[in-house]
């Protein structure tokens, strides 16, 4: 059986706080959809414009998004096709987490 390195958990660390905030989540599940710009993002995301590129540029740097430029405009897209289990899985601890709190309080 092979083992995990130290630099294989650290790297896993980096990509689990990179997901570790809601707007970051959300912005990832609205580009599994579709390439987006900044001012787009900024709508939908309801905060500035510099917050919206700072997410992008943590997401961006442990690889879960990539930019296409076309002329001044530059469109975002997530890299991985994983996401949708990713989010599926976090759904199913949520349930399940409140479906034991429910039954502890029987």
């Amino acid at each position: 059986m092979h083992e995990k390195t130290q630099r294989q958990y650290e790297a896993r660390a980096r990509i689990a706080k990179a997901l570790a905030h809601p707007s970051r989540l959300l912005m990832l599940d609205l580009l599994q959809k579709r390439e987006m710009c900044v001012t787009d993002l900024t709508e939908k995301v309801g905060v500035d414009q510099s917050t919206v590129s700072k997410h992008l540029s943590v997401l961006k740097e442990v690889g879960l998004i990539d930019v296409r430029k076309a002329g001044q405009m530059s469109f975002y897209r997530v890299t991985c096709g994983c996401l949708d289990g990713f989010f599926s899985c976090l759904e199913a601890v949520l349930k399940s987490d409140v479906m034991g709190r429910r039954k502890s309080l029987k």
